[in-house]
């Protein structure tokens, strides 16, 4: 673990195995300088158990910089569930990772990501009170933070549009890979402004309806990097802009809600050299954690949180990212770079 590339000082890391149940699991905490790591726990199938250490401490370490970056009194950190081959998920499982969670005795606030529904969080919480994503309840606390999510996304996708080519969404042509709850909600977004569409998933049917309904196109999912355009935004997995794909880009900006987009450091410059402005998408995606981090605070603490506060707080996404532009283009250093650095003196390192 400490020679692999993705340790970055993490605070703890726990590997998780029940026998009863069969769960295998990681939760990586990175930081608590600002509070509680909080970040959401993926149900996922690894071939190799290693990528699902990297997993998790990329992913811990982009939630500190995520939860830095959008003001909020929470650290970092992350949960990878070990998925079997044939993906089964059972409330076993679920019950030994709420007791893991409740073990760590609030050093990480969990929630939901890829592969864990709403419903699951549900039965986690029966084991342990740190977790979040929960449905909402009657002071409208809680409730599904993807439209949240897609909501900042969009902010910052319309400022990135603003910065580099000075116009508004209508008539913008944005190419969206993944149309997922995230993705999809931000086609909806951008149609009403009148952008042009392209959109791509893995499930090619899902593109392909939505594409229809919002008067885009749908392409095969593994085309959609290359379709000359003037955004496009990554709303799946991560790791997908390598030397290869960066090369074979054909727009202007590149402004997503994937986590860890650059598959290293290093391809933020590549994007730079290239001319293309990158949105970091920790920055982009914030408005998820910001909802979920407000239920958690109302729910724990009783902090008094309306929608207008959590939307007044997302509305900050595009001051953020200009402020990031502005400083990566009068330094000549790459975007990624100098906001890396931002959120790591936000973490105080």
């Amino acid at each position: 673990m400490w020679s692999n590339p993705a340790f970055d000082e993490h605070e703890k890391l726990t590997l998780v195995h029940d026998r009863a149940s069969g769960l295998a699991a990681i939760i990586a905490i990175h930081s608590t300088h600002r509070g509680p790591s909080a970040g959401g726990t993926r149900f996922w199938h690894y071939a190799n158990p290693d990528d699902a250490l990297t997993d998790a401490l990329r992913l811990s370490q982009g939630m500190s910089y995520k939860n830095a970056m959008a003001d909020l009194p929470m650290g970092g950190g992350k949960a990878v569930i070990l998925a079997p081959k044939d993906g089964t998920k059972t409330p076993e499982m679920l019950a030994a990772f709420g007791d893991a969670v409740e073990a760590l005795g609030g050093r990480y606030v969990t929630a939901e990501d890829v592969g864990i529904s709403e419903a699951d969080m549900v039965a986690v919480s029966k084991r342990t009170d740190y977790v979040t994503g929960l449905p909402a309840d009657d002071d409208g606390a809680g409730g599904d933070p993807g439209p949240y999510t897609a909501h900042g996304i969009y902010l910052g996708l319309a400022a990135a549009v603003r910065h580099k080519l000075g116009r508004s969404l209508n008539g913008v042509h944005v190419a969206i890979q993944g149309t997922g709850s995230v993705g999809g909600r931000l086609a909806q977004l951008l149609a009403k402004d009148g952008a042009k569409l392209t959109l791509a998933d893995v499930n090619t049917a899902r593109a392909e309806a939505l594409a229809a309904e919002l008067g885009g196109t749908a392409v095969p999912a593994d085309s959609i990097m290359s379709v000359p355009c003037d955004v496009f935004s990554p709303n799946a997995l991560g790791g997908i802009l390598d030397s290869t794909s960066i090369a074979a880009l054909d727009c202007a900006v590149v402004a997503g809600g994937a986590n860890n987009q650059l598959a290293t450091a290093e391809h933020g410059r590549e994007l730079a050299q290239r001319g293309i402005l990158y949105a970091p998408d920790y920055v982009l995606n914030g408005g998820g954690i910001i909802a979920v981090t407000y239920e958690y605070l109302a729910r724990r603490e009783g902090v008094a949180v309306s929608t207008d506060t959590i939307d007044q707080k997302i509305a900050g996404i595009p001051d953020r990212l200009e402020s990031i532009w502005q400083e990566a283009e009068s330094s000549g250093r790459s975007v990624n770079i100098v906001a890396d650095a931002m959120a790591r003196r936000a973490i105080g390192r």
